[in-house]
């Protein structure tokens, strides 16, 4: 019987590697103290965007009845990414495979355990794998947010997992781990097509799948605690440092001119979604602050490493005006019920980013051949528009099937009376008092 087990392949390669010695590890006399640690701590920062950064800020959108729900769907949802991403989902978006997803060489991290990925030759495989696994963990958990109040914890989890799999690993590798959209010279320095973009279509499908809740423009809906949402949201804003400056994979001027972009895109269009609001509502809301700052955050995300601090600044302002726009007059004009908002936020400040790319990014910052329209390259704005629809028409296209079929097979939707009396106890046993 033992003899047979160590016939199989990954469970080999794991024994072989744990039998390593890792000072011989190819590739170990090439690692940077200095890049290493940024690269820790960065990747602990956009771990804590999504527990407990976007646990927080989405519970507290939520009534009260489903706030333990929705907690449960950050955290759920962080432990089987994390789980799927070590098994198989590193290895398909990372491997070489070919310009569409890459392969199962490196199935349960066995191929490269001591050296490191040519993506990032300066630090440990370890820590690149584990700040990608950061990225898959909240680009799926953002999803959550707008099937909020009313989809099934069992069938919620099955679609992340069928999710990553299918739309997740492959978009990223279309564009970070050398498929067709990085060979086309699309440009997305830390995911706004494939983190927000991505998300943000597939939680529209989702939406418009599930339907609306139920009482949904007639019943009050409000934020059961937005102290949540604002302590959410400053972890997020923190967090979102990890996540664009830590893009850079180094600890060099990038990955600070990243920082200073992405906070001051964050605080224009805070400031200019309060203002929209307060125009339009009469009154400016906490909410629309926070919801502001994340705007900001997404759309410049694609755009932090490429562009000036200006450019932030006028990528931030213009991001807060029309993500307001999305989230309220698009979608009452569209009807349908985006309940926290993923695509109006993620969704169009991820499009919008991903083309003010195409005009802001310059050599000044890059310090390589790469510009935009600002540099007198205009045709890089058509590239991410081929990545845009690209991203759309895949990620929009699978998510419903990946629904349609857990639908047929077990139900995507609670049942009404379930909805109305709430998902913490119907799903959970547990309530807040």
């Amino acid at each position: 019987m033992i003899r047979h087990l160590f016939r199989v392949p990954a469970l080999a390669g794991a024994i072989a590697v744990l039998c390593a010695t890792p000072a011989l590890a190819q590739g170990d006399h090439d690692i940077n103290a200095a890049n290493t640690a940024w690269m820790l701590v960065a990747t602990a920062l956009v771990l804590l965007m999504t527990i407990p950064g976007l646990a927080l800020f989405y519970a507290g959108m939520v009534r009260k009845k489903n706030v333990l729900s929705t907690l449960a769907q950050s955290l759920a949802t962080c432990a089987l990414i994390s789980v799927l991403w070590l098994a198989f989902g590193y290895s398909l978006t990372f491997g070489a495979g070919n310009d569409f997803i890459g392969d199962f060489s490196n199935t349960f991290f066995t191929g490269e355990p001591f050296g490191a990925h040519e993506a990032a030759p300066t630090i440990p495989a370890t820590v690149f794998l584990m700040f990608q696994m950061t990225f898959a963990i909240i680009t799926a958990a953002i999803i959550a947010g707008a099937v909020a109040d009313r989809m099934k914890f069992s069938a919620f989890l099955i679609f992340m997992a069928l999710w990553m799999i299918v739309v997740y690993c492959p978009v990223a590798h279309w564009v970070w781990g050398g498929g067709f959209l990085q060979k086309a010279g699309v440009l997305d320095f830390a995911g706004g097509i494939v983190v927000h973009i991505n998300a943000g279509i597939a939680g529209l499908v989702a939406a418009i799948y599930l339907g609306p809740r139920r009482g949904y423009g007639s019943e009050n809906m409000a934020p059961h605690n937005l102290t949540f949402s604002v302590i959410g949201v400053s972890l997020l804003w923190v967090g979102w440092f990890g996540f664009n400056a830590g893009s850079a994979l180094a600890a060099d001027h990038r990955a600070g001119m990243a920082m200073l972009v992405t906070h001051m895109a964050a605080s224009a269009a805070a400031l200019t979604w309060m203002l929209a609001e307060w125009k339009v509502m009469g009154k400016p809301s906490v909410l629309g602050i926070v919801s502001g700052a994340v705007a900001g955050l997404g759309t410049v995300t694609p755009a932090a490493g490429f562009v000036t601090p200006v450019s932030g600044l006028i990528i931030g302002a213009v991001a807060g005006v029309v993500c307001f726009w999305a989230s309220t007059w698009l979608k009452r004009k569209l009807k349908y019920d985006d309940s926290l908002d993923v695509f109006g936020v993620h969704g169009v400040g991820g499009i919008l980013g991903t083309i003010a790319t195409g005009i802001f990014a310059t050599t000044v910052i890059t310090l390589s051949d790469v510009g935009g329209w600002v540099d007198g390259k205009p045709e890089q704005i058509l590239k991410q528009l081929y990545g845009v629809g690209a991203v759309l028409a895949w990620s929009g296209g699978l998510t419903l099937v990946i629904l349609k079929g857990i639908d047929l097979v077990m139900g995507v939707r609670v049942p009404e009376e379930v909805e109305i009396e709430g998902l913490d106890l119907n799903l959970h046993g547990e309530v807040i008092h």
